[in-house]
């Protein structure tokens, strides 16, 4: 058995593996339901079926039948198509309804995922660097900005609003230098770099699984009937909806930046101060599309993984792996790992990258497949994306984690070149 293509004909031979992934996923979807709504729809579909091919037995008939035989053929006929359409409208609503219910079924996690209700329970890979000790009393982030004039924290949330900032000065120059030292990795390992709209439709976010359960963590626009978007991911999952591409042409691999919008719904008094949890930031998204095969996916998964950490080592940010646990993964995720940064301020690591594998789960919703090169079937591509980068949380623990007694900020080598050569920034 192979729990990679989760449609209802999946569901109805494996209801039990379905209902498992539901309960470890600490999920409300109905696969009860879902299973009565396919039932009635398949006898409904089977009465309009026989109806039609009597109307068009029927039919067939009236041609050659004589002036006395021809009324009454005639109206069975009309009969047995007016009973037909009846039917069709009967099927249109359960086929919604199922439609929706599909929505909110989950990916079959990996059975290496471990079983858990919460981030609490998530599981730590590795641990990797070494966390930074101070012979002075370290500021955090909030307060090395404000030190040396670099952001904002005050005038703009009058202006903007709660949970918005403004960078200034030299920490400006460090975004943009981080944002492009990101681009250039990814460039060196041959992704096909964008830049993508963060006003997206509705298709889209159901295209990735945002709608129809997270509407509430997004800005909409009513009047344009469009969205802000939080990830690069939801475009990039929809260049290919309703393509057939050839199995020659993937792996596709795409890096994307674009601004990002949260509502953050339900957030409120949690992680807000400073630059941690802001509703609008930048971010350097990957995302991956490839054959349907789970090893192809699982060596992604780890490539990408992989970029993001090269890219920790080499601002020298101490980091840990976490397997993500059942009940955090989220509905699609077949395998999620999160990538948290010293936060030297708190004493803690903190979530700064997140990467997945959904499988097929994604291409179901924007069918979006390829034609297998040696059987010629037409299969669903497997996706994949993690965060490179976002800024400004990733400015959180590098500021923290590389500061200087006298409030300045020592920069990781590899950064130097792109900040002209600058070594420091801060006052000294």
């Amino acid at each position: 058995m192979k729990p990679l293509m989760l449609d209802i004909k999946f569901i109805r031979e494996n209801p039990d593996v379905v209902k498992k992934a539901v309960e470890v996923k600490r999920l409300k979807t109905d696969v009860d339901q879902i299973l009565s709504v396919d039932k009635e729809l398949a006898s409904l579909k089977r009465e309009g079926e026989s109806l039609s091919a009597q109307k068009n037995a029927i039919s067939t008939k009236i041609p050659k039948a004589s002036k006395e035989e021809r009324p009454t053929l005639v109206a069975q006929s009309k009969e047995f198509g007016a009973k037909a359409a009846e039917i069709a409208a009967k099927m249109k609503p359960l086929e919604e309804q199922l439609q929706m219910l599909l929505y909110f079924t989950p990916t079959i996690p990996s059975p290496e995922a471990p079983i858990g209700k919460d981030d609490t329970e998530n599981k730590v890979v590795r641990t990797v660097g070494q966390i930074p000790t101070f012979d002075f009393k370290p500021l955090d982030h909030v307060e090395l900005c404000e030190k040396n004039g670099w952001a904002d924290f005050k005038q703009i949330p009058i202006i903007c609003g709660n949970r918005t900032y403004g960078l200034r000065n030299e920490l400006v120059k460090l975004e943009l230098a981080l944002l492009q030292f990101a681009l250039d990795k990814l460039t060196k390992q041959g992704f096909t770099i964008l830049t993508v709209p963060s006003l997206v439709s509705e298709q889209a976010l159901y295209g990735t699984g945002h709608f129809p359960g997270d509407r509430e963590s997004v800005y909409e626009l009513p009047k344009d009937n469009q969205f802000l978007s939080g990830t690069a991911e939801i475009v990039i999952n929809s260049l290919h909806a309703g393509q057939i591409l050839q199995e020659s042409d993937l792996p596709l691999k795409y890096s994307a930046l674009s601004p990002c919008f949260r509502r953050e719904a339900g957030s409120a008094g949690k992680d807000v101060r400073g630059l941690i949890r802001v509703h609008q930031f930048n971010k350097v998204e990957q995302f991956i599309i490839c054959k349907n095969d789970l090893q192809e996916s699982i060596k992604w998964h780890l490539q990408l993984l992989g970029n993001t950490e090269d890219l920790l080592k080499d601002l020298e940010i101490p980091y840990q792996v976490m397997d993500c646990c059942t009940g955090d993964m989220g509905m699609g995720k077949y395998r999620m790992f999160d990538v948290n940064s010293w936060c030297p301020s708190e004493n803690k690591y903190r979530e700064t990258h997140s990467c997945s594998t959904l499988l097929d789960w994604q291409a179901r919703r924007t069918n979006t497949r390829y034609r297998d090169s040696k059987t010629g079937k037409v299969e669903f591509v497997h996706t994949l994306n993690n965060t490179e980068i976002a800024t400004p949380r990733i400015l959180v623990p590098l500021l923290e984690t590389h500061q200087q007694s006298d409030g300045s900020v020592k920069l990781p080598k590899v950064i130097v070149p792109y900040m002209g050569g600058q070594e420091y920034i801060g006052k000294r």
